[in-house]
């Protein structure tokens, strides 16, 4: 080979790397196609730029919190830090599935094959004491939260296989592993200073105030009890259009409330600005009082334009009761919705199908498809022909309570499973009773597992129902440590690596997650491996609506139900703008009337 020709291939090859790894920086990305937003965008589609400004916003929660730091696995976090005080180095738009823009990186430079993503940070970007944001800082926060932080950030964080910073605005991330999501994932990393936590121990629990970039400071903390974030006069970030319109706030504030009916009194007296109310019953016939009919109270429903939220009992097929799936549709087949949905509800509620109900992404009713076969590969012999071709539907009960051809099929597949009536109730070959035990953590919660035990008990299953407090809660969701819990995800309509958190089968004994069920299914695994390697529409929704089939044939809760939106209830000195974003009811676009 002569040297001229070995050099122009060289040049060639070079050439072609360097379009691979160097595109064009720019000041958005999707996770499919292009940002919806233009480059001079002057602010979010559901935030009012011209919103008034001052004033506080109060906020009743119910529980407790003994921990400001919201990013470890420790301790009970309180409400607000992420939203109010931490920063990313891109910024979400929720009107769309999922698309980031330029927040504290000004822009980023993402290769083809997303292998090699750099951001380039903002000069004028700082933390709330003053001092800049820098690529150690960004840096700092990788590895800080990879190593002491939530399992989520381990998960993605460790698919970083380098990282450099030429200057102090630049890091340059590099991946392995395929992950297209990764710079979307790391671009939302939330940013820590390096100054405050290199020499204390991160993953400890504090009620010391916390430095972060964002528009808000903590102010008055008094654990368990509230919370105070104060306007940062100095925020460095007031005049970027995609901040534009929200954080119109002078403090905003969070009070503790032992549960939702001391929560709803405090709204009524005053005590509380908005609230989204989650009792059917309270809603239908609670908001009588007179600053409601005087007309001091606006009543509203709020739509919701994403998946519904997945919320159910939730099995723990970690323990032996509830491994085999026959038991588990069998107790989802002896869940009364109508009875419930008629007697607790007000007949306000639609059952909730599955884990992307009303969405294009929910497999209900749709058969297997070519892409989806391909995604299912040798999972799809081993699904029912009902789940293959769409017809399956949960069961639908005559209402009353107690219905007799449904649970004679529920106590046929227990019998099936080695279950069988005995003197003391339903007892296995060992003669052990079925007996398990329902987590709750307040009393709306109680009040639909009382149903479900008042329902169980009619075929010989012993369940007791225990109510806890939220910090116990938590600390026993974290380890697994239990039978049956009422559990809820929320999904987007661009589902991603927390998928994983979710339903991946590490879960299944990796502690903190998200995986309440247990799910450990090499195809549930593939499905969202499919999911995170699409690189069109139609594969990544065949991925999902495998995803979606595996999970509800799987039978790994008892499905609750949805209301198609958000009531809301909000005293007329908060305004807010006439859209809201996809997701429904959004805090930060609101403002005070004054």
């Amino acid at each position: 080979m002569t040297n001229l020709r070995r050099t122009t291939l060289l040049a060639t090859a070079f050439l072609a790397f360097t379009s691979l790894a160097m595109a064009e920086p720019k000041p958005g990305i999707a996770m499919l196609g292009d940002p919806a937003l233009p480059p001079d965008f002057k602010s979010l589609p559901y935030a009012n730029p011209d919103a008034p400004q001052g004033g506080e916003l109060r906020q009743a929660v119910t529980g407790s919190f003994d921990s400001v730091n919201p990013f470890i696995v420790k301790g009970q976090p309180v409400t607000g830090t992420r939203t109010y005080v931490f920063e990313s180095m891109l910024g979400r738009n929720w009107n769309e599935p999922f698309s980031l823009y330029g927040l504290v990186a000004e822009t980023i430079d993402v290769s083809d094959d997303r292998q090699t993503f750099t951001f380039k940070i903002r000069p004028e970007a700082k933390f709330s004491d003053g001092t800049p944001v820098t690529a150690a800082d960004v840096v700092f926060s990788m590895e800080t939260l990879r190593d002491k932080g939530r399992p989520n950030f381990k998960n993605s964080y460790s698919k970083i296989t380098k990282v450099e910073t030429p200057d102090d605005h630049t890091v340059t991330f590099h991946q392995e592993s395929g992950d297209r999501e990764l710079p979307m994932i790391v671009g939302l990393m939330p940013i820590v200073p390096k100054a405050q936590w290199q020499d204390k121990d991160f993953a400890q629990t504090t009620l010391g105030p916390m430095v972060g970039s964002g528009p808000y400071v903590m102010d008055k903390i008094k654990a368990g009890e509230t919370i105070t974030f104060k306007k940062n006069p100095s925020y460095w970030g007031k005049d970027l259009p995609i901040g534009k319109g929200l954080w119109n706030f002078d403090t905003v504030r969070f009070d503790y409330y032992r549960d939702a009916n001391a929560a709803f009194e405090a709204f009524k007296s005053g005590l509380a600005d908005v609230r989204i109310e989650t009792d059917p019953g309270r809603w239908n016939t609670g908001y009588d009082f007179p600053a409601v009919k005087d007309g001091k109270i606006t009543l509203e429903k709020v739509e919701q334009r994403t998946p519904a939220p997945a919320s159910g009992f939730i099995f723990n097929t970690r323990r032996p009761i509830f491994e085999d799936p026959r038991v588990r549709e069998a107790l989802v087949m002896a869940f009364d919705f109508e009875w419930a949905n008629t007697n607790l509800f007000n007949n306000a509620y639609r059952r909730t199908y599955g884990y992307y109900a009303g969405s294009e992404l929910s497999s209900e009713g749709k058969p297997v498809d070519d892409a989806e076969k391909a995604v299912l590969g040798d999972a799809l012999a081993k699904l029912r022909p009902d789940f293959v071709d769409g017809s399956y539907k949960l069961p639908v009960s005559d209402g009353s309570g107690r219905d007799r051809k449904l649970l004679r099929k529920a106590v046929g597949l227990l019998a099936e499973a080695g279950w069988t009536m005995g003197d003391k109730g339903l007892v296995n070959a060992k003669g052990e009773p079925f007996t398990f035990t329902i987590l709750v953590k307040d009393r709306d919660q109680e009040k639909i597992a009382l149903h479900y035990q008042r329902t169980l008990q009619a075929i010989g299953i012993t369940v007791n129902v225990r109510i806890i407090d939220a910090a116990q809660f938590t600390s026993l969701q974290n380890t697994y440590d239990y039978d049956m819990i009422p559990g809820t995800w929320f999904n987007s309509l661009s589902p991603g690596n927390e998928q994983v958190l979710y339903y991946g089968s590490d879960g299944r004994t990796v502690q903190g997650t998200r995986n309440y069920p247990g799910v450990a299914d090499p195809a549930v695994d593939h499905a969202i491996q499919s999911m995170l390697d699409a690189k069109t529409r139609e594969e990544f929704v065949a991925a999902v609506h495998a995803e979606d089939r595996l999970l509800v044939s799987g039978f790994y809760m008892v499905p609750f139900f949805d209301a198609g939106g958000q009531w809301v209830a909000r005293w007329n000195t908060t305004g807010r703008p006439e859209t809201q974003p996809l997701p429904g009811f959004e805090a930060t676009t609101l403002w005070h009337n004054k």
